[in-house]
């Protein structure tokens, strides 16, 4: 009797465990964490998205130590620019942040975006744990089979590595210095078209 009742109480004390840790887990967000050219655009566009609760530019990918912007703008430390979302999936799911993750780019130029060139540009998606990655790998072939784009899709799907956040200056760039040069030519217009999109899905 002792032995079934010790039984019960270890149950008991793991359900609560990972209750807790699934509160824990609401409150603090999922990661998902993407590459898709500048990170300016990117954080831009994503940050709009009801349940997303910040955006960090970074950088990951890499084979470098605590990279600076002028070393990864080389393209000689392998990392790419990156943000990393923290999000509510209760109110933003995964799947539709990908949705998100490919209108904000062209998922099919390799290592570039627009006039961006380098493998510091490519398209990436550095997955945070197996359900992720089979969610992105999804998305991959279910945009191919409906022939979205003319091209093929060259998105990578990879674990995540060591993310490091970008310098100071590159955080909410776009919010910041909406009249700098790049800003009003390049992101902006990608801005607006990301909010007629997703118009529904905004803050």
């Amino acid at each position: 009797r002792f032995s079934s009742m010790s039984g019960v109480f270890t149950l008991a004390v793991l359900f609560f465990l990972l209750i807790s840790a699934a509160r824990v887990a609401g409150v603090m967000g999922e990661l998902a964490t993407f590459g898709a050219g500048c990170f300016w655009c990117v954080e831009a566009q994503l940050g709009m998205l009801k349940g997303v609760s910040s955006v960090v530019s970074g950088y990951t990918g890499g084979h470098v130590d605590n990279p600076t912007y002028k070393q990864v703008c080389s393209g000689t430390t392998g990392h790419a620019e990156v943000v990393q979302v923290t999000f509510d999936p209760a109110v933003l799911p995964y799947p539709t942040l990908l949705q998100a993750f490919f209108k904000s780019h062209d998922p099919t130029t390799l290592n570039r975006q627009g006039a961006d060139v380098g493998t510091q540009y490519r398209s990436a998606i550095f997955t945070h744990n197996v359900g992720q990655e089979a969610l992105a790998k999804k998305a991959i072939v279910d945009l191919t089979e409906a022939k979205i784009y003319d091209s093929p899709i060259v998105t990578e799907v990879t674990p995540i590595g060591k993310f490091y956040p970008a310098e100071d200056y590159h955080q909410d760039y776009f919010a910041l210095n909406p009249k700098q040069g790049y800003c009003a030519a390049v992101i902006r217009p990608k801005v607006d078209k990301f909010k007629a999109v997703f118009a529904n899905l905004l803050k």
